[in-house]
């Protein structure tokens, strides 16, 4: 006896992560209102209900209460009897004013990720970018137009590089070198870091010469002139200032191959007999299989005619053939890679 399987029963396989993923967007949303509306900071010294945070915020009675436990089941608000308060991750870096506050990154992807990822299907069809942008990977624009704008979008990112600088600050044996040269430091903040976790170091930052301004009033107001100086040029016409370690963060995923191999020639060049060379981004794994780091990929794809995320062992291999020993692939705040080589003493 033979069954045919009935071509209108519903599939065995549960719909539920399609969903999911089709709405995931909605999520980002939510935790996007909820920085700009100020409710993080209106939760940061006490719990509050409803009614209290609408005013507060200015929020509309009928929106608040599923606005509010959206934000609750997104773990970053908690909820006790009628009353809200930040979770600890939300307290940590969603509250305005504090050192490690991460909202002003969270509003510059809501101002240029969804408009640029709106015109993916067009960027499939044409192989074109859809916002050209050279410098940050989309992130700058023409904000360096308006030095309003640039500033919000550097301490929107001033967080992240205090992490990041925490943990290069603990990655490597700095005892061994006396300087190293951010590339692409923009106003220094995360040279300010090392140099304050390793007071012996001198720092240079070496960015475009349309930063300096910027760089001059941070460094100036951290109190670091004379720890951390600023060379303004061109990675590819201008010379790189010599160091022990020359660090190149989301740097590399703007350029093609060619570009990079060329790129990291002239840091060989940089780099002291004995010295280092740092390399982090969103590090694609060797096997292709890591979604986020696929999703940053096409993201540099969208954003610049020949910028995207790169394999770690592609990487490696880079940087021997630009004259560097061996060294090691090591994960990064669990969203990035970071690649160490050395150059061998003389």
């Amino acid at each position: 006896m033979t069954t045919t399987e009935d071509p209108k029963a519903a599939p065995a396989v549960d719909p539920g992560p399609l969903i999911r993923l089709t709405i995931a967007d909605c999520a980002a949303k939510v935790l996007h209102s909820a920085v700009t509306l100020g409710v993080f900071g209106a939760l940061a010294d006490s719990p509050a209900d409803a009614a209290e945070l609408a005013a507060r915020t200015g929020t509309h009675h009928r929106m608040v209460p599923d606005f509010l436990d959206a934000l609750v089941g997104l773990g970053l608000l908690e909820r006790e009897e009628g009353r809200y308060r930040n979770s600890p991750l939300a307290q940590a870096y969603l509250v305005p004013d504090s050192s490690s506050y991460l909202g002003g990154f969270v509003e510059l992807t809501n101002e240029t990720l969804y408009g640029t990822w709106g015109r993916l299907t067009e960027a499939l069809r044409s192989g074109k970018p859809q916002h050209l942008d050279p410098d940050k990977g989309g992130f700058v624009g023409d904000r360096h137009k308006d030095p309003a704008k640039m500033k919000r979008f550097l301490a929107g990112l001033d967080a992240y590089s205090d992490r990041m600088g925490a943990e290069l600050a603990r990655r490597l044996d700095w005892g061994r070198h006396s300087s190293f040269v951010d590339l692409g430091g923009a106003r220094g903040n995360l040279a300010a870091v090392l140099v304050r976790a390793h007071p012996h170091l001198e720092a240079t930052c070496f960015d475009l010469e349309r930063t300096r301004p910027l760089f001059t009033e941070h460094i100036g107001g951290l109190g670091l002139t004379d720890r951390v100086a600023f060379a303004g040029g061109d990675f590819f016409t201008d010379p790189i200032p010599q160091a022990d370690v020359v660090v190149l963060g989301h740097i590399l995923h703007g350029f093609d191959t060619a570009r990079r191999r060329e790129l990291l020639g002239r840091v060989f060049e940089a780099v002291r007999p004995g010295g280092t060379v740092l390399v982090y981004d969103r590090m694609i794994d060797d096997d292709r299989s890591d979604p986020e780091r696929l999703l940053s990929s096409l993201h540099m794809r969208l954003v610049s005619p020949d910028g995207s995320e790169y394999r770690v062992a592609d990487c490696q291999a880079w940087l021997r053939g630009a004259g560097f020993g061996d060294g090691d692939a090591q994960p990064l705040l669990g969203t990035h890679t970071l690649v160490t080589a050395h150059k061998e003493a003389a």
